[in-house]
């Protein structure tokens, strides 16, 4: 079993409660949208930077537990781009994935850390994206079990996201409580989980801190597939 920590930091706004937040859920893998990544430590906790964008100054970081898992391969994916993408040029790279090795069994699987368009964008253009992240996805492990976590922007009619979620093969989780305050109207699950050879005992939100979304907390076990991949 273990636990991902999925949090946007509005802007790194949050940033310094992720060391307590580590040890007080015990984390094996941290998940971050909006975060500086010029400005990121190499540990937080008992966790270690594996990767972050590099394209924007407001990007994705992923941690993970170095004495349990040991890293593969990383990449960053574009993903089609909003109007406000285009027009600002807040973000390029919109998902990092990260394959991991569990040490103690050998299972492969991968982590992923994605934030798609804001709310500005259609939901058709937001449900074209996490269609090609899951895409993307599966070419990075080779039919590894697959997690991604992260900031959907899809508060609303969730019935068309979980079909295009099911139709890539893969399985739509929301946590038990909604994740967005900053706006009453858009208030609601914003931040949820999708998987593939996971089975997602739960999904938690957590204590809101110093960001608008609060953070998710993703209990999981990958289905075994043992092989090897570069180290």
């Amino acid at each position: 079993m273990i636990t991902v920590v999925s949090y946007n930091l509005r802007k790194h706004a949050a940033a310094g409660e992720l060391v307590e937040l580590v040890h007080r859920h015990d984390v094996d893998v941290l998940c971050l949208q909006e975060v500086d990544t010029t400005d990121m430590p190499d540990r937080i906790g008992g966790l270690v930077l594996a990767d972050a964008t590099r394209q924007n100054r407001l990007g994705l970081a992923i941690y993970y537990r170095e004495n349990g898992f040991k890293a593969g391969e990383s990449r960053t994916f574009s993903l089609k781009k909003s109007l406000h993408d285009i027009v600002l040029k807040p973000a390029d790279e919109r998902m990092l994935g990260l394959q991991l090795r569990d040490i103690d069994d050998g299972t492969d699987f991968i982590v992923a850390s994605f934030h798609a368009a804001p709310l500005t964008a259609l939901n058709s253009l937001r449900r074209h994206q996490i269609r090609a992240a899951l895409k993307e996805l599966s070419t990075l492990g080779k039919g590894d079990p697959i997690l991604m976590v992260g900031d959907f922007n899809y508060p609303v009619f969730k019935e068309n996201l979980g079909q295009v979620v099911r139709e890539s093969g893969y399985e739509l989780s929301l946590s038990d409580a909604r994740t967005y305050t900053r706006y009453k109207f858009f208030r609601g699950h914003y931040d949820f989980a999708t998987s593939s050879g996971f089975e997602i005992s739960q999904v938690t939100t957590l204590p809101q801190g110093a960001s608008d979304h609060l953070p998710i907390l993703v209990t999981a076990k990958p289905f075994s597939r043992k092989k090897p991949f570069a180290a």
